[in-house]
């Protein structure tokens, strides 16, 4: 299973960054993937999931209304369109799946098994 997370980069404060996990190995519409981010000396927490039906769920309340998880078919790839970026959502940001059809754990690290290796977005100016 291989996911391919990148997107990231430096932007301002109210800027936006648009990540995406490219999936090489099998087809995103049939799983559900996460995303995730770390900021230091965190915890890794989890953000947002879509599931094979293309159902979202948003685990964070400060994420709610300003990130938009969804499926690009034609690139077999999950997206996260981040708006209205913040300081503190500077973190390196992970994608991850289960190989399931549905969004387990709330959002919690343990319950997913695979990992893109992480694009990091810095907020600052």
């Amino acid at each position: 299973v291989q996911l391919q997370a990148s997107g990231g980069g430096l932007v301002q404060p109210g800027g936006s960054l648009r990540l995406s996990c490219a999936a090489a190995t099998f087809d995103v519409d049939s799983y559900a993937i996460a995303w995730f981010r770390q900021a230091p000396g965190k915890e890794r927490e989890g953000l947002a999931c879509i599931d094979n039906s293309n159902f979202p769920t948003y685990y964070v309340e400060s994420v709610k209304g300003r990130f938009t998880i969804d499926k690009d078919k034609r690139q077999n790839a999950v997206s996260l369109q981040m708006n209205r970026l913040k300081p503190e959502d500077t973190a390196v940001y992970y994608c991850a799946t289960s190989l399931r059809e549905y969004c387990r754990g709330n959002g919690h690290h343990l319950a997913y098994d695979f990992w893109g290796q992480g694009t990091l977005v810095t907020v600052s100016s």
